[in-house]
């Protein structure tokens, strides 16, 4: 290949990859002015595609150029605000502190995302009916933080020396993801509600309270004693 024809290729390629970052640009600013409308829209009321074409500065023909359909948009506008929930959940889940922290502060972190983002929730659960095979963008999320608070808790078992039976083990991963998706159904509930109440901060309090019960309970029943508010690091280190 001649250098011409290698320039020439390199400013192809270069025009390709500026052409296909636009695009992705374009989709980024689609979704996030999607989120804007969303949050702006009385519940119940329909938000339609030129709303959010419009607060994107486009057209609505350019719009779709982006999106299959309505329902791809709905679909990838979920993601993103799937995303958002976990970005918002991350650091909590971290192994520090004691268990009623650790607890507290990842339940404490959903519900003030929940509560500040209410619209965003709620289309995240119902913005496009998932078919009988697919999953809603919130049943992922719940899978998806299911998945890291088991982790946290083999984790947990693992530095404090606690060994899992078979069954235990085995039964892990569906009683997490019950007891996750249960604190997503309570903060719907609860939010969902005429007149939200009680406070956010007791709601918080009570409903982290519950989760540490049912997770005592567990180890309760093996013979096991927790304190509860005894920092982690502070075990470890009496080891």
């Amino acid at each position: 290949m001649t250098g011409v024809a290698v320039a020439q290729t390199e400013r192809i390629d270069g025009r390709q990859e500026r052409w296909a970052e636009h695009k992705r640009a374009r989709r980024q600013a689609i979704l996030e002015a999607a989120l804007e409308v969303i949050g702006e829209t009385v519940p119940g009321e329909e938000i339609h595609a030129r709303q959010i074409a419009h607060r994107a500065g486009l057209s609505r023909t350019v719009l779709y150029r982006h999106f299959e359909d309505r329902a791809d948009l709905d679909r990838a506008v979920q993601g993103l605000i799937v995303a958002k929930v976990r970005d918002a959940l991350g650091p909590a889940l971290e192994l520090q502190g004691s268990p009623r922290a650790i607890i507290h502060r990842v339940v404490g972190s959903y519900v003030v995302w929940a509560s500040e983002n209410q619209a965003l929730h709620r289309f995240a659960e119902s913005g496009a009916a998932p078919t009988s095979q697919d999953p809603s963008a919130m049943d992922v999320a719940v899978g998806e933080i299911a998945g890291q608070v088991e982790d946290l808790l083999r984790l947990g078992a693992e530095v404090l020396g606690v060994e899992l039976d078979e069954a235990t083990a085995q039964g892990l991963d569906p009683l997490v993801f019950g007891l996750v998706g249960a604190v997503f159904n309570s903060v719907r509930r609860w939010l969902a509600r005429p007149v939200v109440e009680p406070s956010r901060e007791a709601f918080v309090d009570l409903l982290a309270e519950s989760v540490w019960y049912q997770i005592h309970g567990l180890v309760a029943a093996r013979g096991l004693e927790l304190d509860p508010d005894i920092p982690l690091e502070e075990l470890l280190g009496a080891e």
